[in-house]
């Protein structure tokens, strides 16, 4: 696997489009032909996102137990597994 590039989408505040845009640019790659996958997206329940998912491969995401609660995380085993041209990320910071 060779080297790879990190485009960062960054918004003064929540809701702002940075996640829709990343989606966004997402669909125009897939058209193009370009392999990318959904490794980890949280939609906040915003209908324009929850649709912007829909036509993009998702790679599983893994289950977290922690003080009696479950969390999903990003699988970074099976996006390496899969092995796409382009990995979508949301939310790395987990605040």
């Amino acid at each position: 696997m060779g080297r790879g590039t990190l485009r960062i989408y960054l918004g003064a505040a929540p809701g702002v489009g940075k996640t829709y845009a990343m989606l966004s640019e997402a669909h125009r790659r897939v058209e193009r032909g370009t392999d990318c996958v959904v490794a980890f997206v949280e939609h906040h329940a915003r209908p324009r996102t929850e649709v912007l998912l829909h036509g993009l491969e998702q790679v599983r995401r893994s289950e977290i137990s922690y003080r009696g609660a479950v969390f999903t995380e990003m699988d970074v085993d099976a996006v390496l597994e899969r092995a796409p041209a382009v990995a979508l990320v949301d939310e790395l910071a987990h605040t």
